[in-house]
């Protein structure tokens, strides 16, 4: 949770937010701002992130946890049982 302020000015207050929504939402959307963690109580309580931003934070996670998948086949891999790609060809070439 410590990662979720990079500056003071991300920081913003339930009511400041509903006063200053429309300006707050601009800066966002133009990315002038990189994201808005509103608090309530004195306690983190939503960010608010640029679509573009978060549109690429999920290919992000998703790319690692392709990457995750990779490693973890990859852990397992038995050179005596790997398939050549000309055997491969092969195997599965279109016979006319």
């Amino acid at each position: 949770m410590t990662a979720l302020l990079e500056r003071a000015d991300q920081a913003i207050s339930v009511t400041a937010m509903v006063r200053g929504f429309s300006a707050r939402l601009k800066e966002i959307s133009s990315r002038a701002t990189e994201r808005l963690v509103i608090f309530k109580d004195n306690q983190p309580a939503a960010v608010i992130i640029n679509v573009d931003a978060y549109q690429e934070m999920l290919d992000e996670l998703d790319n690692l946890r392709i990457e995750a998948a990779a490693r973890e086949r990859l852990s397992g891999f038995n050179q005596s049982k790997a398939v050549s790609h000309d055997d491969m060809r092969a195997r599965y070439a279109k016979k006319d």
